[in-house]
């Protein structure tokens, strides 16, 4: 797919979300309206509404109401929504690319990619409405005992900034799916790409009114979201710092909390493995999206006695990589979001030198434009290499034994997604036993995810289900437990 050197989006007259929420139709937000910035110009490339807590109130409210007849619905008329969906956006992935450009700073490559995953995504869940959602017990009575999943009812989405569009729609599309209705808050600062722009989608694809409300606005909103009485279940997407806060608020309510949360996730170089090829993977692994994404490779664990060769290549690849205005269909990298999170990487870049580890590569910016960095001789303590950086940086440390490096591994509070780079794929299988992660890929980078694969971190990289496959309709429905026997038992009293 290619893009225009302009912002399509931006020069688009008065879309039908403009200054709007959306709860089926679209309606203007209590809140008045926030201005939608291009972090890589600082233009104002639209307006969405803002959400107030009363919203949200009343949001939740009509989405009780709508999904007691969406649940009773035939699982093929819930399927056409999302196949009609997927065609749409198929037929003009523009509709979104044309946002996740300007708004949240992608470049054009892992824009086009984005928009595939959501696709992906609403073909699954086409799918997932037709999975069997029960089974036959035995039992030691005359009786038929069966387990059933349903619908919580309303749930809760909360979405980040860095893969708006995707990081929403693998909580909603499944959500409703299964039988549920949807309360989306994206992040304000991709309101757009991670909400609104895939609320007209679902209008156009037929979805029914009420079941699917998007409301940009502050923590405010999502505080209430989370403690709303009316709301069974959460699903969010962000910092682990958030998801405990999330998890604190919502465990005196007992409700259904889902958190995927950040990583620090580690590439492994063993030392047979292709060092060319390894320095590619880790590159794209540590530089996508100017490492903004969670599977970001964060830790590169390399032989000792192949860092130096590892660390040329691999510096060598980030001076080579075009970092600009993502409009520009030159630029691969584009901005970090804001300064504020480009001077936290910038002082984990910092402090980390200061402790000693060799900028090998960047340390600089321009602007929101990080360049791509690479860090060598990081000691293991430093903050490069202990915290989730969420920018272009690629600390790297060597190690003496594989036992020494899985032992360095296992050591981080994080387990989201692992790399293993050989030329012996079966004995890493073996090796991906002895790790605590998530995932974990062989002879791949660590930044992977499929709608038909269960995904999800360990320890503080997230807690409460999967996101995809037949994973969802377990992270996204209760269970209900049924007996019937033809005759009224008897008992003794």
């Amino acid at each position: 797919m290619s893009l225009p050197s302009q912002h399509p989006a931006a020069a688009e007259v008065s879309p039908v979300w403009s200054g709007k929420i959306f709860n089926g139709d679209w309606i203007d937000g209590r809140g008045g309206a926030m201005d939608v910035v291009a972090p890589a110009t600082g233009q104002v490339i639209g307006t969405v509404g803002a959400a107030t807590t009363a919203d949200l109130d009343a949001a939740v409210a009509s989405a009780r109401e709508a999904q007691r007849e969406w649940a009773s619905l035939p699982y093929d008329q819930r399927a056409k929504v999302f196949r009609t969906a997927a065609a749409l956006l198929e037929a003009r992935p523009e509709r979104l690319a044309g946002w996740l450009v300007p708004e949240a700073g992608s470049g054009g490559g892992k824009a086009a990619f984005e928009v595939f995953l959501v696709i992906s995504e609403l073909q699954q869940c086409a799918a997932l409405t037709a999975e069997p959602y029960g089974e036959l017990l035995r039992s030691f009575k005359p009786r038929l005992s069966m387990v059933r999943r349903v619908p919580f009812g309303v749930v809760g989405v909360i979405s980040p900034f860095n893969f708006p569009a995707i990081l929403s729609m693998r909580s909603v599309a499944p959500a409703l799916a299964v039988g549920n209705a949807v309360v989306l808050k994206p992040d304000p600062r991709t309101s757009v790409s991670g909400g609104l722009a895939l609320a007209e989608l679902f209008a156009e694809a037929g979805l029914p009114g009420g079941l699917l409300h998007v409301l940009a606005g502050g923590a405010d909103v999502g505080a209430a979201l989370v403690s709303h009485p009316d709301v069974p279940c959460i699903s969010f997407t962000g910092s682990t710092a958030v998801g405990r806060s999330i998890a604190t608020a919502a465990g005196p309510l007992l409700k259904k909390v889902h958190l995927e949360l950040g990583g620090n996730n580690a590439l492994l170089v063993l030392p047979d493995a292709d060092i060319d090829a390894a320095a590619s993977a880790g590159a794209w692994a540590s530089f996508l999206h100017q490492g903004q994404i969670c599977m970001t490779a964060g830790r590169h664990l390399v032989p000792r006695h192949l860092v130096s060769e590892y660390v040329a290549k691999l510096a060598d690849k980030a001076k080579n990589v075009p970092v600009g205005d993502p409009a520009d269909p030159a630029n691969v990298l584009g901005p970090i979001i804001d300064a504020s999170q480009r001077d936290r990487v910038h002082d984990i870049v910092t402090r980390s030198v200061e402790q000693g580890a060799r900028l090998a590569a960047g340390g600089s910016y321009d602007e929101l434009f990080y360049e791509p960095t690479v860090l060598a001789e990081v000691p293991l303590d430093a903050p490069a290499f202990t915290e989730e950086i969420f920018g272009p940086v690629a600390p790297v440390a060597g190690y003496d034994t594989v036992d020494e490096a899985v032992d360095i591994i296992n050591a981080s509070e994080y387990g989201l997604s692992v790399a293993i780079l050989t030329g012996d794929a079966f004995g890493a299988m073996e090796l991906a036993g002895r790790i605590k992660s998530g995932a974990v890929h062989i002879n791949d980078q660590t930044v992977d995810d499929e709608a038909v694969a269960p995904f999800g971190g360990t320890k503080a990289s997230g807690t409460g289900g999967r996101f995809g496959g037949k994973a969802s309709l377990d992270t996204f429905s209760d269970v209900q437990w049924i007996t019937a026997q033809g005759q009224i038992e008897r008992y003794p009293f």
